[in-house]
């Protein structure tokens, strides 16, 4: 009988047991991902862009003009004189320095610029776009994608590349030297992020 007994299989009840055990560790480290996820990005919606935006605006107040902005006609990268975002937040001000641009979140990497969208009447933005070695890759990750989305819906409430303050652009030009950035290809009608969407556009200004 002895025998017997100890060599019987699980009851129902045991795996049952172990099965839910397995349930509650499988899901403390599907949730424990999904907190590290989220954590980054806050932290990128706070470096690449809060932290540029309230720089630009201090700027602002202070000089009476917008950085990259020589000749105070309100536009960023126009006009005469020689736009340099750089010189102004960075060497004069003291408002940012060289190590906050590049972004840099692990192994992610993004460019922070500050340019006009081009259009008539022309609008200041602040773009960001994945990037190593002074320029925006040629391709974008999903996982790039996500943080894109997670600016977004901070900023707009939702997910949308073509509507609200928060855009996508096919295209975007960083000049590491004045931190200029020039986009094209913004998107002006609702659509999905996606791979086709190089850089992230934010008309921190005005409404585009």
């Amino acid at each position: 009988m002895k025998y017997l007994r100890s060599n019987r299989g699980f009851t129902l009840v045991e795996l049952a047991i172990v099965l839910v055990i397995i349930g509650i560790i499988l899901g403390a480290v599907l949730k424990g991902q999904d907190l590290i996820q989220n954590a980054r990005h806050k932290k990128f919606i706070n470096d690449a862009g809060r932290k540029f935006e309230v720089a630009t605006w201090t700027f602002f107040d202070r000089n009476g003009r917008f950085p990259g902005d020589p000749d105070k006609n309100g536009i960023i990268n126009d006009g005469t004189g020689t736009p340099d975002v750089h010189q102004d937040l960075v060497t004069n001000s003291k408002l940012l320095s060289d190590t906050d641009n590049p972004v840099t979140l692990g192994s992610f990497s993004f460019y922070v610029g500050l340019g006009n969208d081009g259009g008539t009447p022309k609008k200041n933005v602040l773009v960001i776009c994945p990037g190593t070695g002074g320029s925006c890759n040629g391709s974008i990750t999903d996982d790039e994608l996500e943080f894109f989305k997670a600016f977004d819906t901070s900023i707009d409430g939702t997910t949308d590349a073509g509507s609200g303050v928060v855009r996508g652009a096919t295209s975007a030009t960083f000049n590491s030297g004045t931190w200029i950035m020039t986009p094209t290809g913004i998107q002006n009608t609702s659509t999905d992020w996606s791979s086709a969407m190089k850089a992230l556009v934010y008309y921190f200004d005005r409404k585009p």
